[in-house]
């Protein structure tokens, strides 16, 4: 006898994350001398497990440790500026902790894979002592199977992509995680089982 998928969780989480970049810093990989992923901003929603309607959100800046002062291809990028950062900015090991607590365990999704981003950050700073993350769904594979090309695309663009209009500002860390859950939230609304269907294994 079968059994019906089952969604094994109430709530997942959706981020985002803005680093530190220079023009040029994506295609050689963060590879020149000095250049390293620093988070400035970690932006996420609380969505509806089965729906991705959202439920709650949050968003904090951070103080990059080594790159102090940002670059102005991030400034343009982001609309983030070097003032806001030292005024509203926390370290680092803070701004982790205070997202680990919003997401309470449930599964975090991220368009790619952010999660490797905040765990270069706990090397680069050398913190053993950081809670664990919750388990990371890269999205990008499940809009795929949907039928949504994401190929040079961003967190911002998916909720074009899956026919809703972005709103906000394209890269900034809360608005562009709002963006892949509404953008999900659409496909479910259309009939896309929830990425977090899954058979009781």
């Amino acid at each position: 006898m079968t059994t019906s998928p089952q969604i094994r969780t109430t709530d997942a989480i959706v981020f985002d994350l803005e680093y530190t970049a220079w023009q040029g810093s994506m295609a050689r990989r963060w590879m020149a001398p000095g250049e390293y992923r620093e988070v400035v901003q970690i932006g996420a929603v609380k969505v509806d497990a089965a729906s991705f309607s959202i439920r709650d959100e949050f968003q904090i800046l951070v103080r990059p440790r080594i790159n102090v002062e940002l670059s102005d291809y991030f400034v343009q990028l982001t609309g983030i500026g070097n003032d806001a950062v030292k005024r509203d900015g926390i370290d680092f090991p803070q701004a982790y902790r205070a997202y680990v607590e919003f997401a309470d365990g449930a599964p975090m999704f991220a368009f790619g894979r952010d999660d490797l981003v905040l765990k270069d950050n706990l090397r680069l700073y050398g913190i053993a002592d950081a809670p664990v993350l919750p388990r990371h769904i890269n999205c990008v594979p499940w809009l795929l199977a949907q039928g949504i090309e994401t190929r040079g695309a961003h967190a911002c663009d998916v909720a074009k992509l899956c026919g809703v209009p972005f709103e906000g500002r394209a890269h900034d860390a809360l608005d562009d995680a709002r963006s892949v859950a509404r953008g999900i939230a659409a496909l479910i609304a259309r009939g896309a089982p929830s990425p977090l269907l899954e058979l009781a294994t």
